[in-house]
């Protein structure tokens, strides 16, 4: 059993850091050979860690071995964009000034109500509003919509607005992090003085805390279960 739980601890282990060297990308954005060598890394992983029949090294070896690979296949693939189009493939337009382009969508085997289903999801429901739509190499559906559905943004309405910042939590179920709060530029008295408005009397009631993007500070109280 001792040995099991080693050598899963090893493998998964092994399997962290190989992911790590390859980058961080969501399944969905995967290129087709990155999702090959993640599937082929997890079968090889698997099938030592199930079986302590065979050697661990059997394991090891193919899987940094598909990690130099995918190293080896992605430079090229920045450096040669021929090496990029094999690999890769080229984005496909599927529908070209408003117009369906009828061949790609045999080519692709995608048929119009998968189409419109991507669309949908793009929250494009009619497709006389898209203009342009690109099939990306990893399987994303790219929407370019005609002039007239494009979405109005406050540079259009020569609106001046101050750039928002990323949130900052201060109060972490019950727990103050002091450096967030210093970089609000309050200090102790003022966060007291926010508990004693909202009729709290120490921070361990407080479940959250926090100053928005747009720099308000919002409060919850831990419920007492």
């Amino acid at each position: 059993m001792l040995i099991i739980f080693v050598r899963a601890f090893i493998l998964y282990f092994l399997v962290v850091v190989v992911m790590r060297m390859m980058g961080k990308r969501q399944i969905g954005q995967m290129q087709p050979f990155e999702l090959v060598i993640t599937i082929l890394i997890a079968e090889l992983a698997a099938t030592p860690m199930e079986n302590t029949a065979i050697p661990l090294i059997n394991g090891i070896i193919p899987i940094l071995t598909l990690l130099g690979v995918q190293v080896i296949v992605s430079y090229l693939s920045i450096k040669s964009e021929s090496v990029s189009n094999i690999i890769c493939g080229k984005p496909s337009i599927i529908i070209n000034k408003g117009e369906i382009v009828q061949s790609e969508l045999r080519r692709l085997r995608i048929n119009m109500n998968d189409l419109l289903e991507q669309l949908r999801l793009k929250e494009y429901p009619n497709l006389s509003d898209v203009e342009f739509a690109i099939m990306e190499t990893n399987g994303n559906l790219s929407i370019i919509p005609k002039t007239s559905k494009n979405k109005v943004v406050l540079e259009d309405l020569k609106i001046d607005k101050q750039q928002e910042q990323l949130p900052v939590t201060i109060i972490l179920d019950g727990k103050l992090l002091t450096k967030n709060l210093d970089s609000t530029d309050h200090n102790m008295d003022w966060l007291n003085q926010q508990l004693r408005k909202n009729n709290i009397s120490k921070i361990e009631d407080v479940f959250f805390a926090f100053f928005s993007s747009t720099k308000e500070f919002h409060i919850q109280k831990r419920q007492i279960s």
